[in-house]
């Protein structure tokens, strides 16, 4: 499990400074100071639920762990956002019942994506370390996987919004810095633009039924 999210971090340099300009884009604004309570509860509970899969892994299976780490998800993450800001410019061109599409296919990519990583277990543990203003009216919970094989500690941290339902979660930086809200924008754009939007759903689909029989990676492609 350790390799693969490392081995995620590590993949498409030439993309990272491009992902790094479209987060800014994204939520440039001058920060905010929120009322943060309860955003790192958010972040913690779904650690909870993401160790207590790993815990588990072999005996829950992949289909397990989906069904293990759906409910959590779903109350962590602002998926109808993320989906939305995935797509970017192209979001108001689609239909109401296409934009809905999406919202469902992005959050089942998601949670096949967690179910398909976080495959194994040698104690690893979180450590939420700091949670601070960003801009925009949301808040960085700072945290950090803690290694248990002597390399270095992977450090992840979740941006999140306040939303009628509470804290969620809207993007997830690997590294600190590197932003899979942005990579998504800029890969899933990227298709719509050459292909269609109806190709982007179909690619979504396979890599969902890939993740599940443990043939496709986790990342971008």
């Amino acid at each position: 499990m350790i390799q693969r999210i490392a081995h995620t971090t590590s993949r498409f340099p030439a993309r990272l400074a491009a992902a790094s300009l479209l987060f800014v884009a994204l939520f440039a604004a001058p920060p905010a100071r929120p009322d943060s309570g309860g955003a790192a509860s958010v972040v913690e509970g779904l650690h909870g639920a993401i160790i207590s899969a790993m815990k588990e892994a072999d005996a829950l299976g992949y289909e397990g762990r989906y069904e293990r780490l759906e409910p959590v998800l779903r109350g962590a993450f602002d998926f109808a956002f993320m989906a939305e800001k995935a797509v970017g410019r192209h979001w108001r061109k689609l239909s109401a019942e296409d934009q809905e599409r999406m919202r469902d296919v992005f959050a089942r990519f998601t949670l096949s994506t967690y179910a398909s990583r976080f495959s194994g277990y040698t104690g690893e543990s979180f450590e939420t370390r700091a949670e601070d203003p960003a801009p925009r009216d949301t808040v960085f919970v700072r945290t950090v996987l803690v290694r248990t094989d002597g390399e270095e500690n992977i450090e992840i941290n979740y941006r999140l919004r306040q939303t009628e339902a509470g804290w969620r979660v809207i993007d997830v930086l690997l590294r600190g810095t590197v932003s899979e809200l942005a990579l998504r924008r800029s890969e899933y754009s990227s298709v719509i633009k050459r292909d269609g939007f109806e190709a982007l759903v179909a690619d979504l689909e396979k890599k969902i039924v890939e993740l599940a029989s443990g043939e496709a990676e986790d990342t971008p492609s």
